[in-house]
């Protein structure tokens, strides 16, 4: 994933390359931006904060994300296809 910080809102942009671009309104400040990632993805995923572990990139703009429970299919299906 391929993080921007500080955005008006929080949403799933598009891609970036070969990374899933998402905005967050959550500044990179003690780990604001990724507590918003988390909460961004469970909301549109329907699944626990608990489910989403972030597995690299805690301090940089590029990011990997372990999502349980769900299968890739499902997780481009609820993103909305734009992945």
């Amino acid at each position: 994933m391929h993080i921007h910080p500080r955005a008006k809102r929080s949403e799933i942009v598009g891609l970036h390359g070969d990374a899933i671009k998402i905005r967050l309104q959550a500044p990179p400040v003690d780990g604001a931006a990724n507590n918003e990632l988390v909460r961004l993805l469970a909301q549109l995923l329907g699944i626990s904060r608990q489910s989403i572990e972030l597995v690299s990139g805690k301090a940089s703009r590029r990011k990997r994300v372990r999502i349980n429970g769900l299968e890739n299919d499902e997780v481009r299906r609820a993103l909305g296809g734009s992945v």
